[in-house]
């Protein structure tokens, strides 16, 4: 399947719904993190096949540390176990693996195990693969302010030479492009203190599915309303991006 045209060269998703995709069919909430996994491996391969050059999953939030502990138990698990598994392919597709987020707040065998995917992949030149995790947009913005307050406070750092660009790279994602196109499954309204500043000019996209059914076909049908959409960033004509 190939996809050519006006290519989005950042994708974010906001993985929704695999609680209640498992609720609705009356299995444990487990299951559904279980299914979620099988299809971030289907759509990192389809977004490799498309010729996307980065991409990042909101994989568990700050907030999601107030689930039950059995589940969040389950999830640095099931985490670590995805960690182990993809490894290999990550190696073998030139895939870069990357963290965003309070990451020493993680299990130490988690946290050992990102390095490891993180060094193991860090010259890799293909998919720039971005997790985040136990991750809070307000957070990190709050982390980026600080950074700077320090820099001035101890002089490596003039308070007019703060500028936009400076402040973004204290963020988290510095080095990586703002999102092209966010994409939300479960059908929810709301972007959930993801990535607050990178959006600002990021076109959404909302899938009805939940995301254990959210397949290829519907990753390419997100990029194809993609590239029917003008971008003016503010402007009165469309801006032409060197993506595709």
């Amino acid at each position: 399947m190939e996809v050519t045209g006006n290519l989005p060269q950042h994708v974010a998703i906001i993985m929704d719904g695999n609680g209640r995709w498992a609720e609705e069919r009356h299995l444990p909430r487990i299951h559904g993190h279980q299914k979620g996994v099988e299809t971030i491996r289907e759509i990192v391969r389809a977004a490799r096949e498309f010729k996307i050059k980065y991409m990042t999953l909101y994989a568990f939030s700050k907030e999601n540390w107030a689930r039950p502990k059995k589940e969040v138990d389950f999830l640095m698990r099931l985490l670590g176990a995805y960690l182990d598994s993809e490894l290999k392919e990550l190696e073998t597709n030139q895939v870069r693996f990357n963290v965003i987020g309070r990451m020493d707040e993680l299990p130490k065998g988690v946290q050992e195990k990102i390095r490891r995917n993180m060094q193991r992949t860090e010259h890799n030149r293909g998919l720039f693969l971005t997790l985040a995790l136990s991750y809070s947009s307000r957070v990190e913005i709050t982390d980026a302010a600080k950074r700077l307050c320090r820099d001035v406070h101890e002089g490596r750092l003039r308070l007019e030479e703060i500028t936009e660009d400076r402040f973004q790279d204290a963020l988290y994602t510095r080095g990586i492009p703002d999102p092209d196109l966010l994409i939300r499954t479960s059908g929810e309204l709301r972007v959930s203190n993801f990535l607050l500043w990178q959006i600002s000019y990021t076109e959404i996209y909302v899938s009805d599915k939940y995301w254990p059914d959210f397949k290829k076909e519907d990753f390419l049908e997100a990029i194809q309303e993609y590239q029917k959409r003008e971008r003016r960033f503010g402007m009165t004509e469309r801006v032409k991006l060197p993506h595709g």
